[in-house]
């Protein structure tokens, strides 16, 4: 880690200056610069976490421990805070729709942390031309687009449902603050949108009473929308509790393997990758600084990260896009920010009334949420595409995908045993490379279509006749 330099008199940036990842300002400055950051990636750090069935106070606590792994492994010189995932929820979802417990799900995560730690350092030593080889926009805009649409059935199943009208009423809520809302409130949208729910749906219950709904997945009760029971019990000063699933309690466990489990997540593995080189090539592109050296390192970082979270019961981790928002808005790339906020995030980790008042949000609300978070998602597989000048007239673009899209937006299962069998994300996921790969190979053969492309925009930019080892692709973030 650098020992970070003042920048100027540590109190304003001139014009056309940038606070470099290695400089800072004040530390009164950088202190509230950190707190800007945590606000601005917790909406989704502790909305994912709930979505899993995970406890979201361990997951705030150990985002901010991820966050300063993540910036020893890129040396301070990838400013980023490593917020929850959404790459994995859809796989999470099928393992529930299976059966599977709390254990097996952060298994199957940890494994694909792993996998994507030593994808990191391959990338690393192989140079970041492996990515657009192996995973061409084409692929990647497929696989971000199935995680993002295999989620409706979750929405529409299991959350709209709990209270349709809360749910309506914050989904145009965020649609409407994402686009009136301005400056750092427009970034944070979401965290907006959810305590305007929270609030809205206290208001109902004092005004109109209880609901009778499934708080769940259970069978249809009488409930108030918010309940704060647990929050009240609760201690204001604590780790994060104990998994006790017999009497519902979701906390600090150890994980279990099963190699079905593992294999529902693994895609997950494929969309972090893109993401993660996109938010190095992001931060790039802004300082000006040459930040290719570690586009491994920053995947490494994330997947062992994840791998770490996920052994003790946590989250998924990945670089959370609204930070480089916040970023380019105060032009503070300082790594001391996210240093001084990945220690407040562990603070209130160690509040498990601050835990409980998390948990508690209204299903209603989340179901609101999660109708745009989800649409998003896989919309910014087509954003790839569109992005990288995918041509879908191509045959050998358009069969490959057409197929694993529908495979895997639809749930298509491949049974291979009573105890094994493919569906969902995963199969589309496979389907979407195996083929695209071997489309590849056998249209090499005939002379009436074009050789493949990898779907890449026309550029102007100095590079721009580089070969496909050298040139990256414009990537998506999901969170």
């Amino acid at each position: 880690m650098p020992i970070w330099t003042l920048h100027g008199d540590g109190k304003n940036i001139g014009p056309g200056e940038v606070v470099a990842p290695g400089e800072r300002l004040s530390w009164a400055r950088t202190i509230g610069l950190g707190g800007q950051h945590v606000v601005s990636m917790f909406g989704a750090t502790f909305v994912f976490p709930i979505i899993m069935g995970l406890n979201p106070q361990l997951a705030v606590m150990m985002s901010g421990f991820c966050t300063l792994f993540f910036l020893l492994v890129v040396k301070g010189h990838v400013p980023s805070y490593l917020g929850t995932s959404a790459a994995f929820v859809g796989g999470v979802a099928a393992i529930r729709a299976q059966g599977g417990t709390t254990a097996e799900v952060t298994g199957a995560i940890l494994v694909s942390g792993l996998v994507l730690g030593f994808v990191g350092i391959a990338i690393h030593f192989l140079g970041g031309g492996v990515i657009s080889k192996a995973l061409p926009p084409v692929v990647t805009g497929a696989v971000v687009m199935l995680i993002g649409f295999n989620l409706a059935p979750v929405v529409a199943g299991l959350y709209w449902p709990q209270d349709q009208w809360v749910a309506l009423i914050v989904m145009v809520a965020l649609i409407v603050m994402s686009v009136a809302l301005r400056g750092f409130l427009g970034r944070i949208a979401i965290l907006v949108a959810l305590v305007f729910g929270y609030i809205f749906s206290w208001v109902l219950d004092r005004v109109s009473g209880p609901i009778t709904s499934a708080s769940g997945s259970g069978a249809p009760t009488e409930h108030f929308r918010v309940n704060w029971d647990s929050v009240h019990s609760a201690s204001w000063f604590g780790l994060p509790p104990f998994s006790d699933e017999a009497n519902g309690i979701v906390g600090i466990h150890a994980p279990s393997f099963s190699l079905t489990f593992i294999v529902l997540v693994l895609p997950g593995v494929i969309a972090l990758v893109a993401e993660n080189a996109g938010h190095v090539k992001a931060v790039a592109e802004i300082t000006g600084d040459d930040l290719d050296p570690y586009i491994g390192r920053a995947i490494a970082g994330d997947g062992f990260a994840t791998a770490i979270a996920s052994a003790v019961g946590g989250s998924p981790t990945t670089t959370h896009a609204e930070n480089i928002g916040v970023m380019a808005a105060t032009r503070v790339y300082s790594t001391a920010a996210y240093v001084i906020a990945g220690f407040i995030a562990i603070l209130l980790g160690f509040s498990p009334k601050f835990g409980a008042v998390m948990a508690a949000t209204p299903g209603g609300v989340l179901g609101g949420i999660l109708v745009v978070l989800f649409g998003m998602i896989g919309l910014l597989g087509a954003k790839i595409w569109k992005e990288n000048s995918v041509d879908f007239g191509n045959p050998l673009n358009l069969m490959p995908i057409a197929a694993g899209l529908i495979i895997g937006i639809g749930d298509t299962a491949l049974k291979f045993s009573d105890t094994f069998s493919l569906g969902g994300i995963a199969l589309g996921t496979i389907v979407v490379i195996v083929m695209y790969h071997f489309c590849q190979l056998v249209g090499s053969w005939n002379p009436e279509l074009n050789r493949p492309t990898s779907g890449r925009r026309p550029s102007t930019t100095p590079g721009a006749n580089a070969s496909d080892d050298e040139r990256e692709e414009p990537v998506a973030q999901l969170t």
